[in-house]
């Protein structure tokens, strides 16, 4: 006799799945998997709903103590007693950076307006950065000397004053420097890379559009023209003789000056002595003793704020915790 019942087709449906399978699986069995699955999902979301509202609480608390004022840094507090004010440049000057020329200017202004300040000493350890930024905090310098002329202004150099840091330096009264510290590179670059060739190679075509027959200008996915590159050593030509003329004016007569003085070479601090671009040797804690006659040295540089530093603690802390929260999702999806 014929057999006429409907044959599945298809993959059987979860209703089927639950029935015994050959392989010994049981409904129990299964139902017991989907309930376990359920409870480790509300967990999960559970802990997250805790994490994020307590990050949320931190956050709200860290705001009201922070506009509230409890947790602001302030280097305008004054020091009862004489003493040597110190302002650190650390690292490279740039304008999201900590040396950046509104903290460092900020530090100054404190430094020179608090009554007891009998000298100014500026702690550069930075391999230059941006012209604009050094640029900004030599103007400010320059009006605080003339506003202040009684407060002399020292750079102490420790690893590197190089670039846009001794810009910034050749603006003080007197440069003091280790005799192994590197100090110099009086120049200028603006660099990139040309990816033309490579372009050419692969078979890609750049398609770039402007209005404006310069407003390509050195784009790194096009040719650079004769016309474009005369612009761009014109400029930076320029900036190169402002940082000279900054330099000669700081210098003054010491600067003994030889055709690799503004050459962009870098030279030790002993060496530097001799080509009139420092002044001698010298600590911190030296010239506050020796120079400055006032060995008590007052700290105005620009620093995080506990609010601050507690804020990017939390940050890192909450990307950790993302991080190993995707990764166990990742894991139970597999």
């Amino acid at each position: 006799m014929e057999d006429y019942s409907v044959k599945p087709t298809q993959p059987q449906t979860l209703a089927a799945s639950v029935l015994p399978d050959p392989n010994g699986a049981t409904e129990r069995t299964i139902l017991e998997k989907l309930v376990l699955s359920l409870v480790d999902e509300k967990r999960r979301a559970r802990r997250w709903g805790i994490f994020f509202k307590l990050a949320s609480l931190a956050l709200a608390g860290l705001a009201l103590l922070y506009f509230a004022g409890v947790l602001r840094y302030n280097p305008e507090k004054s020091v009862s007693t004489a003493h040597t004010a110190l302002v650190d440049v650390i690292g490279v000057l740039d304008t999201g950076g900590e040396a950046n020329a509104d903290a460092v200017i900020h530090s100054l202004q404190a430094a020179y307006k608090d009554s007891n300040t009998k000298a100014v000493v500026m702690r550069i350890n930075s391999p230059g950065g941006s012209p604009v930024q050094a640029g900004m905090v030599v103007d400010e310098i320059r009006r605080l000397k003339t506003k202040y002329p009684k407060i002399p202004l020292y750079v102490v150099v420790e690893e590197i004053c190089a670039s846009g840091g001794y810009y910034i330096a050749s603006a003080a009264d007197k440069i003091f420097v280790d005799k192994a510290s590197l100090i110099g590179s009086i120049g200028v670059l603006m660099d990139g890379f040309g990816f033309v060739g490579l372009m050419e190679k692969l078979g890609v075509e750049r398609r770039l559009i402007t209005a404006g027959a310069n407003k390509g200008f050195l784009d790194s996915f096009s040719p650079l023209n004769d016309q474009q590159r005369k612009l761009a050593n014109e400029m930076v030509g320029e900036i190169h003789q402002q940082f000279i003329d900054v330099v000669r004016k700081g210098r003054g007569d010491r600067l003994k000056e030889t055709p690799d003085t503004f050459s962009g070479l870098v030279w030790s601090g002993a060496k530097g002595i001799e080509m009139g671009l420092a002044d001698g040797f010298g600590t911190v804690e030296s010239v506050a003793r020796d120079i400055v006659k006032v060995e008590e040295v007052v700290d105005f540089s620009p620093k995080d704020n506990f609010a601050e530093k507690l804020a990017k603690r939390i940050g890192i802390s909450a990307g950790h915790t993302l991080l190993r929260g995707l990764k166990a999702e990742s894991g139970a999806l597999r």
